[in-house]
């Protein structure tokens, strides 16, 4: 093992340990937590997941919000996403569930605090915590980890992407396989829920010649999802995960495209939250929403979430 990873798993050994313990406090919200998260960083389709469970959530008439970190930002503090404002102040992934679920999403570093203002605002509410399995000072009642099939043969950081060991499942309260990633080699505790999810776009019903960029975690998956649903890709260019676009980007951009012989630009939803305004100097743009959708495990999953929030509505009133 790369020596730096040793350290780094060494840590974070010791912090679980802290936490299993009680030894570092954990603090509870009045109303119920389910938290959505990955062992890795980045490109496990967490929010995509998150807004298909807030999907449903929905169309079961269950009240929640969301709670999440708001990586990126540049505004401090606890903040209520403004659908209509821009990735700068909260962040793309919060403002695109903003946008797609039409929820409370509330930005914070201390996802406490945002549950507090949840509350306060909102009302008992049940939760829904993004990225939240690393973040052990908040108590949740469910705890929802999204593998994929990459996650079983790579490094902790900084050698892999690993923010945790394969070990830490075990604390989860349901595993999430994507497409592709067996089961095979995860130890399920008894009592630990496995469901299957599958990974897509909604590709636009285009024949032009496109520029595909984008500034996510994996790159490559999206330039191939846009292959395979038949988009016609003359050209392709990848920044790094959350980048903001300026006008020299979008410049260099809409250069590149003439070059390839582009007539139309393609990206994700998440790339259009960063672009902002700059969206408007590579018309023609076509936007892909990416989605999950359960290939196993719907019903249960609905189920088993909704018994959480039960047990938790009941654990409050004995209180």
């Amino acid at each position: 093992m790369n020596p730096l990873s040793a350290l780094y798993g060494a840590e974070i050994g010791l912090r679980n340990v802290l936490y299993d313990r009680g030894s570092l406090a954990v603090r509870r919200l009045q109303a119920p937590v389910v938290s959505v998260g990955s062992i890795s960083a980045g490109g496990a389709g967490k929010t995509p997941f998150l807004i298909l469970l807030g999907e449903l959530l929905k169309q079961r008439g269950l009240a929640f919000n969301v709670l999440s970190r708001g990586y990126g930002r540049k505004s401090k503090g606890v903040r209520l996403v403004d659908p209509a404002g821009s990735a700068q102040e909260f962040g793309d992934e919060p403002l695109l569930i903003a946008r797609r679920l039409g929820v409370p999403v509330i930005v914070g570093a201390d996802r406490y605090s945002a549950g507090e203002f949840a509350e306060t605002k909102f009302g008992l509410q049940g939760h829904l915590l993004d990225d939240g399995f690393q973040h052990r000072r908040l108590a949740r009642d469910f705890d929802i980890v999204l593998i994929t099939q990459r996650d079983l043969h790579d490094s902790l950081l900084p050698a892999g992407r690993l923010r945790e060991p394969l070990t830490s499942l075990a604390r989860a309260s349901a595993l999430v396989f994507m497409e592709g990633a067996p089961v095979e080699g995860i130890p399920v505790r008894e009592g630990q829920s496995v469901w299957r999810v599958s990974r897509g776009i909604l590709a636009p019903a285009t024949k032009e010649a496109c520029f595909a960029f984008c500034g996510i975690a994996r790159p490559e998956n999206f330039f191939t999802d846009l292959g395979t649903a038949g988009v016609k890709v003359v050209g392709t260019r990848a920044f790094r995960d959350h980048h903001t676009y300026t006008a020299q980007d979008v410049e260099a951009l809409y250069r590149q495209g003439q070059r390839s012989g582009a007539t139309a630009f393609v990206t994700t939803e998440k790339d259009a939250a960063n672009l902002g305004g700059h969206a408007e100097q590579l018309r023609p743009l076509h936007v892909v929403t990416v989605r999950i959708e359960f290939q196993v495990g719907e019903e249960t999953a609905l189920e088993e979430l909704g018994a959480a929030l039960q047990s938790r509505a009941e654990a409050r009133v004995r209180e």
